[in-house]
């Protein structure tokens, strides 16, 4: 169970966003905390701290006014650390070399899968090709709708038709070298993590998986730990102290990172 940290970009800054409210109309967003300091930054803090496999999520889509700055944050911060960390947002089989060769270990991909609710085949036959499945995460975020749990595309705006089941993970697991699977009700609010999908992790075994939403506290973590049977590596975004929370960044690198 490793701690997996995060950067995410929204309008050109390393942000934390409640993840419910983004919405690219506006290129809004609920922010819970808009850092001074540039994804260089935080890129190498984590490589100070020993920190592999952490992400940065690109929360604007291409075609926004404020994309150009979101690339030049993401290059700086993969600049600093080469081959360790992962990139989502935007990604397709046409694009995803150029962040590969920026420095990207892996590209993160879940729109370009996704396509009209259902996963697209060819699609992911395309993205497998082009960067390899050993370079593949495949991002499975959901929400809840009708008691049920559905992976949810376009910065997390659209339902799929394509429900989170430990079925659905490992078929996927096929086709990829890991799984991130956001929470994104409770995405940015500190409230606790979802026991359901802490569950599903539990109960799969196949290939990594790192889950992301509403760790707050040490008790969150544990919790996960528990529920998941230490199966999942965890990502923690505005509960840390280096993102305006209270949570202290130093000791959880030195806690529940084995």
């Amino acid at each position: 169970m490793r701690f997996r940290p995060c950067i995410d970009i929204h309008n050109g800054s390393v942000k934390q966003i409640v993840g419910s409210s983004l919405s690219d109309a506006g290129n809004k967003a609920e922010d819970n905390f808009v850092s001074q300091k540039g994804g260089g930054y935080y890129a190498a803090l984590y490589k100070e701290h020993g920190l592999k496999g952490g992400h940065i999520i690109i929360l604007n889509p291409e075609g926004s006014e404020y994309y150009g700055a979101d690339l030049e944050t993401a290059y700086d911060a993969l600049k600093e650390y080469p081959g360790g960390l992962q990139i989502g947002g935007g990604i397709n089989d046409g694009n995803a070399g150029r962040f590969l060769d920026k420095g990207a270990s892996h590209v993160i991909v879940t729109s370009f899968v996704f396509k009209g609710g259902i996963i697209n085949y060819d699609n992911l036959g395309k993205i497998n090709k082009a960067v390899g499945r050993q370079r593949l995460v495949l991002d499975l975020s959901c929400r809840k709708k009708d008691g049920r749990y559905f992976i949810v595309t376009d910065r997390w705006q659209k339902f799929t038709d394509t429900e989170l089941t430990l079925e659905t993970m490992k078929e996927l697991s096929e086709w990829c070298d890991e799984f991130l699977i956001h929470a994104v009700d409770v995405e940015g609010k500190a409230s606790g993590i979802e026991d359901y999908v802490a569950g599903l992790i539990g109960a799969f075994s196949e290939i990594p998986v790192t889950y992301a939403g509403g760790i707050h506290s040490f008790e969150d973590i544990q919790k996960l730990r528990d529920i998941s049977q230490s199966r999942s590596d965890y990502t923690i975004g505005s509960a840390l102290d280096i993102f305006g929370g209270s949570l202290s960044f130093e000791e959880v690198c030195s806690r529940f990172n084995d």
